[in-house]
């Protein structure tokens, strides 16, 4: 068998840092449950800062890719490395478009006034669509919600991730690391900017089609993504005792800290964001990546959480959607029965992504790689 130059041996895994996504992917789906009750309210969210997690994301993702391929561009072409990203993070997408069209149609509330006024044949073409990962206009929502991909809302994040990916390959592969920590300031500048001079005071957003939406995705993007790629490049790790337990309780902290600074402070909560992203994600990260795994449990828990955290991430939103309709029609308020409800949600979530990763991704990934990355001759 002889191997093409897309195929090239995979390197050992920072274990930790697989884990921290499967903590980061876990704290989203509890904040999503909270965010149900609070009707649209980010200033009374519990678990207040759990959309942090997509940029903690977009730093992980950056680093990852630096340390994947950054030393492998003489083996491969920019064509090898698009088709290796397409066989690691496609499948799940056309995965999270299908259940989300599956559950369309059980989503019908209040919340989601288009539902009910959306023919089968648009919701399939938005499925097909969703396969692709092009974003859909806002003249094209079916949910009432506006997202680029109404079917599964986070999808929005893994179309700036192959935006950041393309960026990547054509041009700041390039960068020496002088250039590239300029290109890293000048992101950090847009992103505080952003933040502090907004209308809203936080990150969230990015998922519609439009200006501003389009505004916050590159704000979210360009820094963590490439301050990634930077940090792997300077290789300055931090070696701790229990790195996993440090690190993870970090990030449950960071994202579940309330509000700060209220309607009346805006600059206060971007202030806290803005070191959220620049400093503490960089600082986990590499805590993460200095550390070492002690103990065969730890390891085991790693690894599923690592397994998992992009199956969970891609497939979960489906029913959040479900619940939210259900807490609308319902009118649940937070209390017992409702975050029981929604436990079950979380552990339903982590059921689901489980038996994709396991029946379909892992499965169809390795055929993908046969087919396209593997000669036989």
């Amino acid at each position: 068998m002889s191997k093409t130059p897309a195929y090239l041996e995979s390197k050992s895994h920072y274990e930790i840092l697989d884990g921290l996504r499967g903590v980061a992917s876990v704290t989203v789906i509890a904040f999503h449950v909270m965010e149900t009750f609070t009707g649209g309210n980010r200033f009374i969210q519990i678990i207040n800062h759990g959309y942090l997690a997509v940029d903690f994301f977009f730093l992980l993702s950056g680093f990852v890719v630096a340390y994947a391929y950054d030393d492998r561009w003489g083996k491969m072409t920019q064509w090898d490395f698009y088709k290796r990203r397409l066989v690691r993070l496609q499948p799940m997408v056309v995965m999270g478009s299908i259940i989300g069209a599956l559950l369309f149609y059980f989503q019908g509330s209040a919340a989601f006034p288009l539902i009910t006024q959306t023919p089968v044949w648009q919701m399939l073409l938005v499925m097909l669509v969703g396969f692709t990962l092009i974003p859909l206009p806002i003249s094209m929502d079916i949910r009432g919600w506006q997202e680029m991909h109404p079917l599964n809302g986070p999808a929005w994040s893994l179309f700036f991730e192959y935006i950041a990916n393309i960026l990547y390959a054509v041009i700041v592969r390039r960068f020496s690391k002088t250039l590239l920590t300029i290109f890293v300031m000048l992101a950090a500048c847009y992103l505080v900017q952003y933040l502090l001079m907004g209308p809203s005071g936080d990150v969230i957003g990015g998922w519609s089609l439009d200006k501003t939406q389009l505004h916050i995705g590159f704000a979210r993007l360009l820094y963590p993504f490439f301050a990634g790629v930077l940090l792997c490049r300077l290789g300055k790790l931090i070696r701790v005792k229990n790195a996993f337990a440090l690190c993870s309780l970090l990030i449950i902290v960071t994202l579940s800290v309330p509000r700060i600074g209220g309607t009346e402070h805006l600059w206060m909560n971007g202030l806290y964001e803005a070191v959220c992203i620049i400093i503490l994600f960089p600082l986990i990260v590499s805590i993460g990546a200095g550390g070492s795994m002690k103990g065969k449990y730890a390891a085991k828990l790693c690894k599923f959480l690592g397994d998992i955290s992009y199956p969970l991430y891609i497939t979960h939103y489906p029913l959040i959607y479900l619940f939210t309709a259900w807490v609308v029609n319902n009118r649940v308020p937070l209390g017992g029965y409702g975050l029981f409800v929604g436990l079950l949600v979380l552990i339903t979530s982590i059921a689901v992504a489980y038996a994709c990763l396991k029946l379909y991704d892992e499965p169809v990934r390795n055929w993908l790689k046969n087919r396209f990355l593997v000669k036989r001759g």
